[in-house]
């Protein structure tokens, strides 16, 4: 099963073209979207042209500004009432706002217009499901034309029948489900789930067991198999199912709060209580399961529902917030951490997150100051020690940030591979702080530690290392096998081949370093510091008109503050050795974070 398979059957049923020109008509690639202004009022907007609220409602798509979107669009419906293509718009970017119960007068309209539009239809359904109108709710989920491999429809229907009392067509229309094999995953878990929710233990266990057994390493499949096996069959049971998936993914807040319930003889309660509550986490796994697979606009829409049904399911406040971090916009990923539950043991993991959103918005004080708060009350906490350090490491606070790298690792009795990252990011913090000798130790330490299979990962510390030694003109050639290892690791990373091209003209080999230059700036044609690289490297081969060239372009790219003068005395000077490029040490740890497993 891939997740992009799931997308295009999701797209498929819910037959809906309309949804990402709605939601997002263009994506930025790398900054952070910023909304158009204050959401302008619905009385405001009726002031401006039908035309004009069009145009408006499109640019602030183009920066994924649903909340100004909507308004503008639903303005121009008032203004134009009969224009099916602004209706479904409105209806779309409305109910992607997170502004269900506005949306859904919009849905009426719209199957008025086209009975067969499947996401309206799934509105209305979910609608009816939240007012205990089952019956009602079966009657959009079968509207025609219904595809037999509508994973969603087929599985909210049995939900809908176990809201009206009758468990066995639920199951039932969950098992007649057709389609790819990988749906069988979807009806066991969710055909347990509606069993174990109706009482029916041994049933519910061996569809839920079925489930687990072809993918263990979900967390909402092992965790419902987890509860269902200690009040089946006992704590020893459900301890065994939680440290499988604990040494799979180490210490997640919902296992860790699990396994303390066992051991404190504290009753696990099924994963689902009811037919809305099971609603929502299908509705919540499936958004969850498109976010970041192509399917971003309609994930939007499944996670609004999701939370519209259920306000505190607590990984469908998780998964939105994520994607709205994914989508750049981190003040609607505060807004929604905001609204994770302080009981929840997913909450400080919520708070990390917004402390750094909050940097994303260069409010970085604030986040400092919700991070130390974390600290202050659980001083072990090592994932809030990381984002503080990682916040001081990103401002330039090196030595700050070496010491809350300090404060992390003395926590760590017996450091193993999953704790690499915290030493690399000390080294990095030591090596800028002009602390070389101990900035090494920790990088060996971080290359001794990380996994074979981390190719990111290693490639990182291997690179960072190797560049060290060659820069200082001590280890070349252990350090330039480092860098090569690293590109070899990953070859598609223009910033380490930008690393393996430097440390070439660091070493005198100019020729050498124009190959991988060049490489690397096909790999990353905007960023300053590889044209300016480039640029040298070309002056010194005799390529001088080249060399301006690229001296322009990195001058154009809004460089550092620091490297602006430098390159600015080259176009005009042409090249000296106090004005050749600054080395990149860390610019793949600035521009990136590798992967911690």
């Amino acid at each position: 099963m891939t997740l992009r398979t799931v997308f295009r059957a999701l797209v498929l049923a819910a037959g809906v073209a309309a949804v990402s020109a709605s939601v997002g008509e263009a994506r930025s690639a790398n900054n952070i979207m910023q909304p158009l202004g204050a959401t302008p009022s619905f009385r405001d907007a009726l002031r401006v042209t039908v035309y004009g609220n069009v145009l408006a409602a499109r640019l602030a798509a183009t920066v994924r500004d649903t909340s100004a979107a909507s308004v503008y669009w639903r303005a121009a419906l008032r203004q134009d009432p009969r224009n099916a293509e602004i209706l479904e718009r409105a209806f779309i970017t409305t109910l992607a706002d997170g502004n269900v119960e506005e949306a859904m007068p919009l849905a009426e309209r719209l199957i008025q217009v086209d009975r067969t539009h499947r996401l309206a239809r799934l509105a209305l359904a979910v609608r009816a499901m939240k007012a205990r109108q089952f019956q009602t709710a079966r009657s959009h989920l079968s509207a025609p034309p219904r595809a037999s491999a509508d994973l969603t429809s087929a599985l909210l229907t049995g939900w809908a029948y176990l809201g009206s009392g009758d468990v066995s067509a639920g199951v039932a229309a969950v098992d007649r489900l057709s389609g790819a094999d990988w749906f069988q995953l979807f009806k066991q878990f969710h055909a347990g789930l509606i069993l174990d929710v109706a009482g029916r233990r041994a049933d519910a266990g061996k569809r839920l067991e079925e489930a687990y057994k072809q993918d263990p390493t979900i967390l909402r499949i092992a965790d419902a198999y987890g509860r269902w096996s200690a009040r089946a069959r006992g704590a020893d049971a459900a301890r065994q199912v939680y440290s499988a998936f604990d040494k799979v993914v180490p210490n997640h807040p919902l296992i860790v709060d699990a396994e303390r319930r066992l051991r404190d003889n504290q009753p696990l309660q099924p994963l689902v209580r009811n037919a809305q509550g099971g609603a929502a986490e299908l509705l919540y796994g499936l958004g969850s399961a498109l976010s970041r697979q192509g399917g971003e606009d309609l994930a939007l829409i499944y996670l609004q529902l999701a939370r519209w049904l259920d306000p505190d399911h607590e990984l469908a406040i998780l998964s939105l917030a994520d994607l709205y971090e994914f989508l750049k916009l981190p003040q609607r990923a505060i807004a929604v951490y905001d609204q994770m539950p302080q009981a929840s043991p997913l909450y400080r993991n919520a708070q990390i997150q917004r402390a750094l959103n909050l940097d994303l918005m260069d409010k970085s004080e604030d986040a400092r100051k919700v991070l130390q708060e974390l600290i202050t009350r659980k001083p072990d906490d090592l994932e809030a020690l990381q984002a503080l350090g990682n916040i001081q490491r990103s401002r330039k606070m090196f030595a700050e940030a070496a010491e809350t790298y300090s404060k992390a690792i003395a926590l760590i009795a017996n450091p193993d591979r999953q704790h690499w990252i915290y030493f690399y990011f000390r080294g990095i913090s030591y090596e800028r702080s002009q602390q070389w000798a101990k900035a090494e130790a920790d990088l060996k330490r971080a290359l001794e530690l990380v996994p074979e299979g981390n190719a990111r990962g290693r490639a990182q510390v291997l690179n960072y290392l190797g560049y060290s030694w060659v820069d200082q003109g001590i280890n070349l050639d252990e350090g330039l096998r480092l860098v090569r290892r690293a590109v070899e690791l990953t070859p598609e990373d223009g910033y380490i081949v930008d690393s393996l091209g430097w440390a070439y003209y660091r070493m005198g080999k100019f020729e050498e370093a124009v190959t991988e230059l060049e490489r690397a700036i096909e790999l990353k044609p905007e960023d300053p510091v590889i044209n300016d690289h480039l640029g040298d490297a070309y002056w010194r081969v005799g390529r001088q008109i080249e060399a301006h060239f690229q001296w322009n372009h990195a001058r154009d790219l809004q460089p550092e503050k620091d490297d602006l003068p430098r390159i600015l005395n080259k176009i005009a000077n042409g090249l000296t050795d106090d004005a050749a490029a600054a080395p990149r040490t860390t610019g793949q740890a600035a521009q990136t974070q590798p992967s911690q497993n």
